[in-house]
Order: C-alpha cells, then structure tokens, then sequence
C-alpha cells in the first residue's frame, strides 16, 4: 500500500503565551487573558490520538508519516522547506487546522507579502517646510491612489479577484515613523499584503502598489526640484492551488467523512496552508478541521464534539482500504 502523510503545526500565535485551558463542558475555554492555542494544539492532539489508538487497538493501516511542522503562524516556513525525500515516498497528505471536522479543503489562496521604504527629505516644517520631502504625504497619496484604484481591501476586476491590506507604517527603528512634529518626515516603512486565488492576479494587485508608490514619489518635490524615492520589495509567501473533487485524495477524504456520518463541505481556503506548499512540493494534500473557534483571539475556544470528529477521521483515514 502507498504511504499516506498526516502533518499539522505545531506552533502557535505569540499572544496565546500563558493561556490556561479549562474544560467546560463540551469546550475547553482559556481563564487567562490570552489566545488559548487551539490553532494548532488541537491538530497536533489528533495526529497523537492517531499514533495512540492504532497502537492501543493494533489497526491494519498502510506506512503513515505524521509530520509536524513549524512556523505556519509566520509564513509557512516549515511546510516551504520540507524535503520530500525525508517523508518516506508519500503519495497523498491529510493536514489538521481549523474548525470543522467534515470541511473538505482542497485550494487556497497565494499571496505576497510586500514592503516599501519611502525616502523624503527632512527640514524644519515651521521655517523651512518647502525644503522638506514629506515620506508621509508620499505614502498618503499612494494609498490614496490605490484606493481610488480599487486595489485595497475587496478587489474585484475583470482581470481577477483579490484583497489586500497595509498592515503596518513604522520608522526605520520599528518604531514611530518621523521624529517629531515640527520635522518634515524623511523616512516610512510600510508593509503589507496582496492574495488571489489567481497566481497571477495577486501578482497585479501587488504591482498596483508598487506603481501607486513609484508615481507619488514622483509628484512630492521640494522647492529645490528634488523628489521622493522608494525602495519596493516582495516575497511571495505561498502559491494558490485548487486540486479536482475527482483527484484520489479528495475522493477518500469525501469517502472517510461520509463513514464517519458526517456531511462533506467541500470548500477553498481564503488563508493560506502547510498544504499550500507540501501541494507545490507534488504531495495532494486536503485539510480539515479539528474544532478551533475564534482562533488568535482571546475569546479562542475548542470544540470538543468537533475535536473528536477529527480524531475519529484520522482514524478512518488511516485505516480504509
């Protein structure tokens, strides 16, 4: 029989440190004012109770893998760099990471995560303004630009569908960007993101942005005839994919969730997952739930009755013919 991979990660958000779990009933919920971690303590919980009750009850199975990666949370750097050569010749993967039990997710999206330092030109803004280049104006009017674009938040065009964000404006330091309010700021970094489904169209999204930023240096000139610049970077995080109903993997992930009575929803991701990479690397991987609910938040809780359902078809995966 083919080897079959089951993988989840193992990391969490920085914001679930000192979470203190309590079961209540059918959850467990977190008496500390933190994230709890079920994304993913739970995933690593089932791949265990796998591991434990083929053990305990000595199930026929074919060779399993059961892989447990690191830093998902902060770009899916363990699934990136995986080996294929170091799983044991698998043919199929099973990833555990989200909410439901029965979701059956066979695509997600790609992104890139960008970044764009803005140089200006500082000056005294209550003497001499006209001699400074503001990277704040620069950085006003090229998300201006882009808004007016309809390339920020929702995207929809003719060409594709997207989103995007700017996550963060900092200083050179990391910290405020400018250094006090009677000098015109002469440096900004921003950062943010750009995902379609599309592995092309994330790549315009992303391209509206630099050129957004690339013309409003342009236009913000001092009176000595000097303008702006900027230094435009981007990394792509990881590629869409979008694997057929009919594919084998997804046909025995349909069959296992019907076994186990459950109704299969069949759905893409709009995050990125482990399976967006270990899909690239040439191993078809589906991902389900394991009863995470508000995760990185500190309202997160488990749902034990979903928790278990994931447990179950782990199981039912690993040993079906």
């Amino acid at each position: 029989a083919e080897r079959v991979l089951f993988m989840t990660h193992m990391d969490t958000v920085p914001l679930c440190a000192g979470a203190k779990p309590k079961v209540q009933g059918r959850k467990i919920v977190n008496t500390a004012k933190t994230a709890l971690g079920g994304d993913n303590r739970t995933g690593c919980a089932v791949l265990v109770t796998l591991a434990a009750e083929l053990m305990k009850h000595k199930y026929d199975h074919p060779p399993l893998t059961l892989m447990f990666t690191v830093r998902e949370e902060s770009g899916l750097w363990g699934a990136q760099f995986v080996r294929p050569e170091d799983l044991g010749g698998v043919k199929i993967g099973f990833n555990f990471d989200g909410r439901m039990a029965s979701a059956v997710t066979i695509g997600a999206v790609g992104a890139d995560r960008w970044q764009v330092e803005i140089f200006g030109r500082a000056s005294h803004a209550g003497s001499a303004p006209e001699r400074g280049i503001s990277a704040t104006v620069i950085m006003a009017e090229a998300l201006a630009k882009v808004r007016a674009g309809g390339w920020f938040g929702k995207i929809e065009k003719n060409t594709g569908k997207g989103t995007s964000n700017v996550g963060s404006v900092a200083g050179a330091d990391g910290g405020a960007a400018g250094d006090a309010t009677n000098v015109v700021t002469d440096y900004v970094l921003v950062k943010g993101e750009s995902r379609s489904h599309d592995a092309g169209f994330f790549k315009h999204i992303t391209a509206a942005y630099k050129q957004a930023f690339t013309e409003a240096a342009q236009s913000v000139v001092n009176s000595q005839g000097k303008a702006g610049r900027i230094k435009f970077s981007t990394r792509t995080d990881y590629y869409p994919f979008r694997m057929k109903e009919t594919a084998p993997v997804v046909r025995r992930a349909i069959a296992a969730v019907e076994a186990e009575g459950l109704v299969p929803d069949v759905r893409v991701a709009n995050g990125g997952l482990d399976a967006n990479w270990l899909v690239r690397h040439g191993i078809p991987t589906v991902t389900f739930g394991a009863g995470q609910n508000d995760p990185h938040t500190v309202d997160e809780w488990i749902d034990l009755v979903e928790f278990e359902r994931a447990c179950g078809l782990a199981v039912r995966l690993a040993t079906m013919g």
